[in-house]
């Protein structure tokens, strides 16, 4: 049974997902009860898990409700228990689980916050990253160190390049017109930020991409391609320092 995946937006700018399998429906992020009981119950699902990335308001603060119409587990990363509403299961990365297309390799990313965790689907080509990788960028680095994000991406990066990519929040249009800052000869970079620029213009979310689009013009994610130190003038200069002085730039833009 292929995994059927639902994208949810929620609040002004995240996303919530579905993911329905041979196990059952779980819900990935809970920014806002509302729309994701919408988009369940337009389905007739019943969700029997919610999982958790981090710990940031806008991904936890539906889970009360949810849990309270549907009875549903709640999951969420060990490291970040004691911020977290109340798991019933602390993962670390090695407690892998679930059957067919459903199996989940839960892989520790922090930087954006320390105990920041993805959810890797390998049976069905999905990530789900929530604010480590995201669609053209990468979350602030608010509690970790750039190595420590430099290292989380070089995980993420390493996974198949036909995986999607499912990231937290609809930023692609502002990523966009920064990484062209980066990179502005980049051909396949001006040719997404023209797709994602009309593709914004109809109402239609751009934050689940191919691993392989990100890997061409993510800026995050090339701070080891030759071209983009010397656009830098920083040639000689390591892949992570490359990384911090593109975040820096990005947190000033």
């Amino acid at each position: 049974m292929p995994l059927e995946i639902v994208t949810v937006p929620c609040l002004s700018d995240n996303y919530a997902y579905l993911v329905k399998g041979p196990d059952g429906v779980c819900v990935i992020d809970a920014p806002e009860a509302a729309p994701i009981i919408a988009a369940l119950d337009a389905r007739g699902w019943t969700p029997g898990v919610i999982m958790l990335t981090h710990h940031h308001w806008d991904h936890v603060q539906g889970v009360d409700e949810l849990k309270a119409k549907y009875g549903c587990k709640v999951m969420g990363p060990k490291a970040e228990e004691d911020k977290l509403p109340p798991l019933d299961m602390a993962l670390q990365e090695g407690m892998n689980g679930g059957t067919g297309d459903a199996y989940t390799v839960p892989i520790h990313v922090p930087g954006h916050t320390l105990g920041h965790m993805a959810y890797h689907f390998p049976n069905a080509g999905a990530v789900f990253t929530a604010d480590s990788l995201m669609a053209l960028g990468c979350g602030r680095i608010f509690e970790g160190t750039p190595d420590m994000m430099w290292t989380s991406l070089g995980k993420l990066a390493a996974l198949p390049p036909d995986t999607m990519v499912y990231s937290g929040h609809e930023y692609t249009a502002s990523n966009a017109k920064f990484a062209l800052t980066i990179e502005p000869d980049n051909s396949a970079l001006k040719s997404r930020a023209d797709d994602i620029a009309k593709a914004r213009a109809a109402g239609l979310p751009t934050a689940q991409v191919p691993l392989s689009l990100e890997l061409a013009t993510n800026p995050f994610l090339r701070a080891s391609d030759p071209g983009v130190k010397r656009a830098l003038g920083m040639e000689n200069a390591s892949d992570s320092a490359v990384f911090a002085e593109i975040r820096a730039r990005k947190d000033r833009f």
